[in-house]
């Protein structure tokens, strides 16, 4: 069967108005008015894409894999799937156990219908459409087998080989997320080949790092770091020492960011001799207090801010998700599987102390405040106004909807609370922080919902109907900000 083009509206233009309403998917979803329309179609829907932060295997890019089958590719390592089929009653042996990939995929399509309104229903029937084309009818029981039959044969062809996919759907720049004690060969290896079609860069994830109260996986991560680095690491110092060189080597290979997340902004205060003496401990496998890792964790990432703005990168914080809240199921499942939930925990002042602290000596990055909890979109983009210094636009960034936020709903409250506490022009747009490869049709989500936005306050009277005035204003938030915010090279 021959592969589809990615859908983003176009393909739809020729079919008869009645057949295009009896559609769910069509090439007007979510576009609420012609304003929005007309933004859509003509301006974002062509747009690049730079996913500046995504957890996709650098490794399955370099080797273009092409996935045997949807489960392969659309629900493995898919928690937010995996929540929702456990939601409605599934076993787990559909979800992460030994039933074979055609029943798993059977029994979440027998669960879709059960996800109306939950943004799963909207992603699911555009990643379809988008992808494969299939928009002339829904996934359920009944469909499945079709679907699954119709999909796996395209999957096998050239078309749909990984890289296939991300040139499909536009995408100039492809961020990992890496650990610095990973050997980055997948990385190395595909610029080797100087391809031009996208970029693939590495992003500096050092979260293990921080957790010296783990003792046994931090000495392991020290040891790992200390064989890939080339450091013999025998106090805290050398400890930062290989970090920097790993921090180094990343930039060499077009790393342009860290990220880290955290369940909170750690700022406590922490001394020299403090953090020279609980690393020891840890070391030596002695127990640290929890006080002396709250000021390690706090000195971890004043360091690599400090590092970030000695090289221009950007400093992303992902703040306050609560994990791993089913002991029972970590220890059946490891970490990632979706038993995560939104956090409660102080933010404002000690968020205001970790930014100050890099501030007050005026070496403070570019910076993204990603919150998983609602209730801190408007504490997050007033805390980005208290750290502008005018040295470039939009440096600190209410960062884009982020794990439960990132649907149309929270979308659109995010929008709202940037465009009124903050500068919605400045804005870097969206990512889709996942692990898979169907997800970047979360970028035609996005700009679905920001063009229908705009759209209704056109049609409302709230902002004019200057055609270049609007056209600038998408472009910016759906490419131009995100390109020169980053500067990868490309």
């Amino acid at each position: 069967m021959a592969a589809p083009a990615v859908l983003n509206g176009e393909d739809l233009e020729q079919i008869p108005d009645l057949a295009m309403k009896k559609q769910f998917i069509h090439k007007d979803f979510l576009l609420q008015n012609e304003t929005a329309e007309k933004l859509y179609h003509e301006v974002a829907a062509g747009l690049p894409i730079i996913d500046y932060h995504n957890h996709l295997p650098p490794d399955q890019i370099y080797e273009d894999l092409n996935f045997r089958n949807l489960t392969q590719i659309w629900l493995s390592g898919d928690h937010y799937k995996w929540r929702a089929m456990r939601t409605c009653g599934v076993d787990e042996r559909y979800i992460t156990g030994d039933a074979t990939d055609k029943e798993k995929f059977l029994a979440w399509a027998a669960v879709v219908p059960k996800t109306i309104k939950n943004p799963l229903y909207h992603w699911t029937h555009l990643e379809l459409s988008n992808l494969f084309k299939i928009s002339d009818r829904l996934l359920n029981g009944e469909s499945a087998d079709k679907i699954w039959d119709e999909c796996n044969e395209m999957l096998q062809s050239p078309e749909f080989s990984v890289r296939s996919l991300l040139k499909r759907y536009n995408v100039k720049v492809v961020a990992t997320t890496d650990n610095p004690v990973d050997s980055l060969a997948a990385h190395e290896s595909f610029q080797k080949e100087r391809q031009t079609d996208f970029l693939m860069v590495p992003t500096f994830r050092p979260d293990v790092g921080m957790h010296i109260e783990n003792r046994e996986s931090f000495i392991k991560w020290v040891k790992a770091l200390e064989i890939v680095s080339g450091i013999s690491i025998s106090g805290y110092s050398d400890f930062l020492d290989a970090i920097k060189a790993r921090h180094d080597f990343f930039h060499k290979l077009g790393c342009r960011a860290s990220d880290h997340g955290i369940a909170e902004p750690f700022s406590d205060p922490f001394t020299d001799l403090q953090l020279k003496n609980t690393f020891q401990d840890a070391m030596s496998g002695r127990s640290v207090s929890r006080a002396d890792a709250r000021s390690f964790k706090s000195a971890f990432l004043y360091n690599c801010g400090l590092m970030n703005h000695e090289k221009g990168w950007v400093f992303q914080l992902h703040i306050g998700a609560l994990r791993n809240n089913s002991s029972r199921m970590m220890d059946k499942l490891g970490s990632d599987s979706g038993f995560d939930s939104m956090g409660d925990v102080e933010m404002a002042r000690p968020l205001a102390r970790l930014l100050d602290r890099l501030d007050s000596v005026n070496k403070l990055p570019k910076t993204i405040l990603y919150n998983i909890n609602p209730r801190d979109n408007e504490l997050m983009v007033t805390m980005a106004g208290n750290f502008q210094d005018g040295s470039l636009p939009g440096k600190i960034q209410h960062g884009p909807p982020w794990w439960f936020l990132d649907q149309k709903d929270g979308i659109e409250k995010q929008i709202d609370s940037l465009s009124n506490m903050g500068i919605l022009s400045e804005f870097i747009g969206m990512t889709t922080d996942s692990r898979s490869f169907l997800s970047f049709s979360r970028h035609d989500y996005f700009r679905r919902v920001l063009c229908n936005i705009i759209g209704k306050d056109v049609e409302n009277g709230l902002i004019p109907d200057e055609e270049d005035l609007l056209i600038s204003l998408v472009e910016r938030i759906c490419h131009k900000n995100v390109r020169n915010y980053f500067k990868y090279e490309n």
